[in-house]
């Protein structure tokens, strides 16, 4: 499966102070605002998205159709596809995309720690 871009969305309490903190680490913001409660940071391929008030806990983040500078891929597997050989693997999903659809769409599966791990295709 070609799953895209890979990042780690963080649930933080003081978006200012991670932002520094993650600064430090020699990230920059790539998207987002302070203003919108959520940004999303870059160090080379790592990609790190920090979320105010957004969500409770972290989640690991996939992104099909797209490249870690949000280009789109030439070649990707659409998330119904994705969907589909997960359910086949037994998985079990949070949420389920309407099979027939196109276009943006997203669900979830939990890990077996409890972890959110959202696939989230904007194309």
């Amino acid at each position: 499966m070609k799953l895209g871009a890979f990042s780690v969305s963080l649930s933080v309490k003081n978006i200012k102070a991670s932002k520094q903190f993650y600064e430090n680490l020699g990230f920059t913001v790539f998207a987002g605002g302070l203003e919108m409660n959520y940004l999303i940071m870059k160090n080379g391929n790592s990609l790190i998205g920090l979320f105010q008030g957004m969500f409770p806990n972290n989640i690991l983040t996939f992104n099909p159709g797209w490249d870690e500078n949000a280009n789109l891929l030439e070649s990707f597997d659409d998330i119904r596809v994705i969907q589909s050989q997960l359910k086949k693997n037994g998985l079990k999903l949070e949420n389920e995309i309407e099979e027939g659809t196109s276009g943006p769409a997203s669900f979830v599966v939990i890990d077996p720690d409890g972890n959110a791990v959202l696939f989230d295709q904007h194309i």
